[in-house]
């Protein structure tokens, strides 16, 4: 049985802006720790063979320049990739496109932060309607299964 409030507590949720070469882009960082070592964790979160288990089924050529496909959801490029500290990667759906930074720290030999952020640029009409929600939703339900599967 999942605790929920347990697990919304968990993470903690920011919402900001940040500049990029095209423009001002809004964006949602989300984080939390886990009680497993960062090789674990990047492991977990890179690793073809295990991202299935916690997210989504994913195909492609998951290393730097590499694209990949999460089934049924985005798609993208590996832009960057810092083994087992960050990743960054562009985050194609639904014909948008919008970037993802994924940020790893050692806390200790069994502890690691966790930082996504999601960077998009969003009209204020759309920011309007939709809020946070407008650069995706679903980071907390992914974060959670990472949780379960590590």
């Amino acid at each position: 049985m999942i605790d929920v409030i347990h697990e919304i507590n968990t993470t903690q949720r920011q919402v900001g802006t940040r500049t990029l070469a095209a423009g001002e882009a809004r964006t949602i960082t989300i984080t939390r720790t886990y009680n497993a070592p960062i090789e674990d964790v990047w492991d977990a979160v890179t690793s073809a063979e295990r991202i299935p288990r916690w997210f989504l089924p994913v195909t492609g050529d998951l290393r730097l320049g590499g694209r990949y496909q999460l089934e049924g959801n985005a798609g993208g490029t590996i832009e960057r990739c810092d083994p087992p500290n960050s990743f960054a990667a562009t985050w194609e759906y639904g014909g948008d496109v919008s970037w993802i930074e994924l940020r790893l720290t050692s806390l200790s030999d069994d502890s690691t932060h966790i930082e996504l952020e999601h960077i998009t640029h969003v009209s204020d009409e759309r920011w309007a309607q939709f809020g946070p929600g407008a650069l995706g939703v679903g980071w907390d339900l992914g974060l959670i299964g990472l949780g379960r599967h590590l």
